[in-house]
């Protein structure tokens, strides 16, 4: 089947997440490092994406991985829209695929509490014909039901489906479902392999005919 929709990661894909220049910003070396270990080297932050837990909840998580720093945990999450950056390309990339017929959607693990503290970084969700947050699903990728959960809700077939992520796990999963995947590492190298992609299923849904 030749390919009608392009799926998006939006994190390290169409923004960028500089936790590590935020905390330089923001403390010195060792409280830099206490912070980063509490709030991102812990499976708690992708309790946010999930979320299934409160976040007041995963806060208290946060601190017990570092009970000292308390306060300054609180003051990293509180900020840390500042450290989510919109990709100068990302409105653009989306309305190249838009304006030649295909449709695009977004496939994002992603809390409520980054849509909050920075809105305007995912403003280009706008240009897009849809998709699914795991926060709103209560699953994050690679768990095949964010991916079914996608597919359902807009009727899309796998097969049909182009999608890209940064995380090969994702990639992989969404391979093991049936839909068309590449994985990012630059802006360069995933447009190419995307052309690729779509100029292969094309030749084989032609040879199908």
């Amino acid at each position: 089947m030749a390919i009608k929709n392009i799926i998006f990661d939006i994190g390290r894909v169409l923004i960028g997440f500089e936790w590590k220049e935020y905390m330089k910003s923001m403390f010195d070396e060792e409280t830099a490092k206490a912070v980063t270990e509490a709030l991102w080297m812990t499976k708690y932050w992708h309790e946010l994406d999930r979320a299934v837990i409160p976040q007041d909840e995963i806060l208290e998580m946060f601190y017990s991985a570092a009970p000292a720093y308390k306060k300054e945990i609180k003051q990293a999450f509180d900020n840390v829209g500042k450290c989510i950056i919109r990709r100068p390309y990302a409105a653009d990339w989306i309305d190249s695929y838009k304006e030649r017929g295909f449709h695009v959607y977004f496939l994002s693990n992603y809390s409520e509490h980054l849509m909050k503290v920075n809105p305007q970084a995912i403003d280009f969700i706008s240009h897009m014909d849809g998709g699914v947050f795991s926060c709103d699903v209560k699953a994050i990728k690679p768990d095949p039901k964010i991916y079914k959960d996608l597919l359902d809700k807009y009727d899309l077939q796998p097969d049909e489906c182009l999608f890209l992520d940064d995380q090969e796990p994702n990639v992989l999963e969404a391979r093991e479902l049936g839909i068309h995947a590449v994985q990012y590492f630059d802006y360069d190298q995933v447009r190419a392999e995307i052309e690729k992609e779509i100029e292969s299923c094309s030749r084989e849904a032609k040879n199908e005919i």
